[in-house]
């Protein structure tokens, strides 16, 4: 296979399914790491095993083949990952695999792979695979870690709670269209807010509330930032998470586009007076007003109310009915220079 050609992304569903690795030093232990919360029926053939890889077999996590590489190990595998370390053994299994029509991955060499494993962000259920097509593999890996700084752990929870109601879903919501508009209440509305404060039964509850009602009060959900160090760098990953979801961004005049350019391009924006930031009245009764058409606020609050826990009293008043509100800090003092 050309390191370039352009693959075709799929998802395997493993569970109970042979996978024949060959090979068990640590390359391997990391193969099998995933392929187990996969579900998959895991074969190691290798002379020797990492102590992580023996400790699985004596669990019966997987079975051990001991001894040097036999074609007889392909039999009934559906998948098929060479980490031997040896070129010529791996160049086998890959031609004895190709010949038996069983996909096969050859670590660390995408042209004579006819399958690669990809980069991963997991927030089971919830996976986003990232690849190059064996082009690029580290840059691959720096997309992982930046998507890993945007997507949360609580999507993981979401969507096993979305899962467990989708019957319910159904039948509250029989048509397409309110279907559709139920599950963009679901995702961007408070359930997730509450999972994140890692509220499940509050999530749950609110979840239930909302099949009850005739119609789907999308509520909003204010996010207020402290930025008193006006740097960039002192968003917490919280904050710059909301400032990639809010379609509205409120923000203290004195804030200069550095900071405001973190948002999404497409998002409103709104100056706050100063007499707005003066204190967590002030803050909460200008928020209040805002045009309702706004279902994510993102605030980045600078000023006076950043004063003895002015955001978090600012969030209580605001924090009522359908109306979910967090306070996200600064990172730190060291930002100050």
């Amino acid at each position: 296979m050309g390191s370039l050609n352009r693959l075709y992304p799929v998802f395997a569903d493993l569970d109970g399914r042979v996978v024949r690795i060959v090979g068990g030093g640590t390359v391997a232990e990391r193969k099998v790491r995933m392929l187990l919360d996969s579900g998959a029926r895991v074969r190691v053939g290798a002379p020797d095993l990492t102590p992580a890889l023996r400790t699985w077999a004596r669990a019966g996590r997987l079975i051990h083949d001991p001894g040097l590489f036999d074609e007889a190990w392909l039999d009934g595998a559906w998948l098929v990952i060479a980490a031997t370390g040896d070129a010529a053994v791996n160049a086998q299994v890959k031609a004895l695999a190709d010949r038996r029509r069983i996909f096969a991955n050859v670590v660390d060499d995408p042209a004579h792979s006819s399958f690669q494993v990809p980069a991963v962000v997991d927030r089971s259920p919830i996976l986003v695979a990232i690849s190059s097509g064996g082009a690029a593999p580290v840059l691959a890996r720096r997309l992982r870690e930046r998507l890993e700084a945007l997507f949360d752990h609580a999507l993981g929870d979401l969507g096993r709670l979305a899962h467990r109601y989708r019957s319910a879903i159904r039948e509250a919501h029989p048509a397409p269209g309110p279907r559709r508009e139920f599950y963009d209440w679901l995702f961007d509305g408070p359930v997730l807010a509450y999972l994140r404060e890692g509220d499940g039964a509050r999530a749950e509850h609110a979840l239930r509330e909302g099949l009850r009602a005739p119609r789907i009060p999308p509520g909003r959900v204010f996010t207020l930032i402290d930025v008193g160090h006006s740097d960039p760098a002192g968003l917490t990953l919280g904050g710059l998470r909301a400032l990639n979801e809010a379609d509205l961004v409120v923000h203290a005049a004195s804030l200069g586009e550095d900071l405001l350019g973190l948002a999404r391009r497409d998002a409103d924006r709104h100056r706050l007076a100063g007499a707005a930031l003066r204190d967590a009245a002030s803050l909460a009764e200008a928020l209040d007003r805002l045009d309702g058409r706004h279902r994510r606020i993102a605030v980045l609050a600078a000023g006076p109310v950043l004063a003895a826990g002015g955001l978090a009293a600012a969030a209580r008043r605001l924090g009522e009915g359908d109306t979910v509100c967090r306070v996200i800090p600064q990172v730190a003092s060291s930002f100050h220079g």
